[in-house]
């Protein structure tokens, strides 16, 4: 599943390459699974409206979304700025949304397809359909807000308070999005190891030194792996259809058996909270 460092690399493209463009019209599947709004809904809410920009929140990709009619003379430089909806996308498992253009093969599995005035698509592609797509209207809902804290921006003080008195493993309160939200299985396993913590550990027993130790990983490994456009493990790709390369850095995970490459014991592999879970047994305790 495509987690922080992915989801933020895909936006950032999204927001590079289409900032500014105007959506003509929208198609989407027969799969209502995918779609927290009607995919009726969708087309007519997306038809018209100005892409402003793209960005990450948690896991989701929010596209900020102006006015579906063209602004007024009085009107215009307010409209031309200020979002009154948005499309946001949840990858899923699978998810893929890529800049492209009409010409390009449409994948199987493409589950929306939005048309821009430069010429160009957007779509979003999701074989195992575990992805979401939601628009909404600002003028009669609440913009998105994640549901956890943001790991990049998350100081001392807030970070150890969301771990305080918990009893489960360390490792299942950095997969809970309502803690932190964006942080999935790869990028738990890599910084628990560069912070020397065992993922079996209970959160609510680290030090205070142990915790800012695993915040300041958590920010670096996150940092560094959007610096690398993010883990091609499976089936991600950036919105260009690139793939990232810091799993090549992987320290840790998905390396079961392989010597680590701090101290050359080999990588153990145990199941936690129902996720595969990676770690040096004599760098990390």
């Amino acid at each position: 599943m495509p987690e922080l460092p992915e989801v933020e690399t895909i936006a950032c493209g999204v927001d590079e390459r289409l900032r500014g463009d105007r959506i003509i019209q929208a198609w989407f599947s027969r799969h209502p699974r995918l779609f927290k709004t009607p995919a009726k809904n969708q087309s007519e809410g997306l038809a018209g409206r100005t892409l402003l920009g793209a960005h990450r929140t948690g896991k989701h990709i929010v596209c900020e979304l102006g006015s579906a009619s063209g602004p007024g003379a009085g009107d215009r430089i307010r409209r031309a700025s200020v979002p009154e909806a948005q499309w946001i996308v949840h990858l899923g498992m699978t998810g893929r949304l890529l800049v492209t253009t009409p010409e390009s093969p449409v994948e199987s599995h493409t589950h929306a397809r939005l048309c821009l005035a430069s010429g160009r698509e957007l779509r979003f592609v999701d074989p195992r359909r575990f992805g979401r797509l939601e628009f909404r209207d600002l003028r009669r809902e609440a913009g998105f807000s994640g549901p956890g804290a943001e790991p990049l921006s998350i100081g001392p003080e807030a970070f150890a308070a969301l771990f305080h008195g918990r009893q489960l493993p360390i490792k299942a309160a950095l997969l809970n999005q309502t803690l932190l939200a964006g942080v999935g299985n790869i990028y738990a396993d890599e910084s628990l190891f560069h912070a020397g913590i065992r993922p079996r550990r209970q959160a609510g027993r680290l030090s205070r030194t142990e915790m800012e130790r695993l915040r300041l990983a958590l920010r670096e490994v996150l940092e560094h792996a959007i610096r690398l456009g993010g883990s091609s493990v499976s089936d991600y790709v950036d919105a260009n259809g690139v793939r990232g390369f810091f799993q090549l850095e992987h320290c840790v995970y998905r390396r079961t058996g392989e010597p680590c490459r701090r101290c050359q014991t080999p990588i153990r592999r145990i199941l936690l909270a129902g996720r595969g879970t990676h770690y040096c047994p004599q760098c990390q305790h």
